[in-house]
């Protein structure tokens, strides 16, 4: 039964990316230098392997989140939403940052990723406490 409230999580979170990056679309391309094909839209978009990496991961994370919620004693909405929160922009973003200032990144993309980690992670916590 835990598995189908992670899968729903991962689910939901990878739903809010698909619009986030939909959404920030011209400002990710931009910022991540993504090559760009005679149509303007990314070279490598029919490509599936990256939306199925990003999926299995956005389970990975949903379930190490669901595993961290049992043993804090989170269950409740709020508390699920609070933790996804502080996962996603006290964990998750830090990395990226760090890995984009080493590559010397463009702070754009620092935020955009960072802020999809950070409500992508809030949107799992929400999930997680619901069922």
């Amino acid at each position: 039964m835990e598995f189908i409230n992670i899968f729903a999580a991962a689910l939901a979170s990878y739903a809010f990316g698909a619009i986030w990056y939909m959404v920030n679309t011209k400002a990710w391309v931009a910022a991540s230098g993504v090559e760009l094909g005679e149509n303007g839209q990314p070279k490598d978009r029919s490509n599936p392997m990256p939306y199925i990496v990003s999926f299995i991961c956005t389970v990975i994370v949903a379930g190490m989140m669901r595993h961290i919620f049992a043993l804090a004693g989170i269950d409740s909405l709020a508390k699920g939403v609070v933790a996804g929160l502080g996962v996603g922009l006290f964990l998750v973003t830090p990395w990226v940052v760090t890995n984009y200032t080493f590559a010397g990144r463009p702070r754009a993309l620092s935020l955009i990723d960072g802020g999809y980690a950070t409500i992508g992670c809030a949107i799992m916590g929400a999930v997680l406490t619901l069922f």
